[in-house]
């Protein structure tokens, strides 16, 4: 009997600090979560998203995975080289315009922003980001992916090149009858909410 009972306290403070630290984590992330409810959400229905996110997921209905491979290759090859016209394509879109409003307008809370359409390809973002399909990593499977009415706030890490903590929410983006049609991904900045 004593066995058991001792299994039994052992089971139930494995289970009390392993939820400890999933509850301590989550009241670390609930701010940013908070923060993009309140702040973010409310722009997501913006005609520009909105028809951005259908124009490219039209022209990208019959890309196959190795157009995508090529693409975000391309995009890459870029980032590291001299000619830029895609990544300048994308930066000179009126999504992208529109985002870097919303991110000059956070007071420093945005340290960055993009948006992706069905596929988890850049259709608009702040700043330019290290690859162009976003589609094999969690912050769009864990948003798009999850459906409507998403959000996925990723763990809190320290910027190297600001030295900011920052953590990036994702969110799903619908449209106005309530299909996800994209997604979005914030960089918060922790230190400034």
């Amino acid at each position: 009997m004593k066995k058991v009972v001792s299994a039994f306290l052992l089971a139930c403070t494995a289970i009390a600090v392993s939820t400890g630290v999933s509850m301590a984590q989550d009241a670390k992330l609930a701010p940013i979560s908070d923060y993009v409810t309140s702040d973010v959400k409310p722009w997501l229905n913006d005609p520009v998203v909105i028809e951005a996110i259908k124009a490219q997921n039209a022209a990208n209905a019959n890309l196959a995975q190795g157009d995508i491979d090529a693409l975000d290759k391309k995009w890459r090859a870029e980032v590291d080289g001299s000619d830029h016209s895609m990544i300048d394509g994308v930066l000179g879109n009126a999504l992208s315009k529109f985002l870097q409003e919303k991110k000059a307008a956070s007071n420093g809370k945005i340290a960055e922003i993009f948006v992706m359409d069905a596929k988890g390809l850049n259709v608009g973002q702040s700043d330019p980001t290290s690859d162009y399909w976003q589609g094999d990593e969690g912050k769009f499977q864990k948003s798009f992916g999850a459906g409507k009415d998403a959000v996925f706030v990723d763990d809190i890490e320290k910027d190297e090149s600001t030295q900011a903590l920052q953590s990036q929410a994702s969110v799903t983006i619908s449209d106005e009858k309530g299909t996800p049609i994209g997604a979005i991904t914030v960089g918060v900045n922790v230190d400034a909410l």
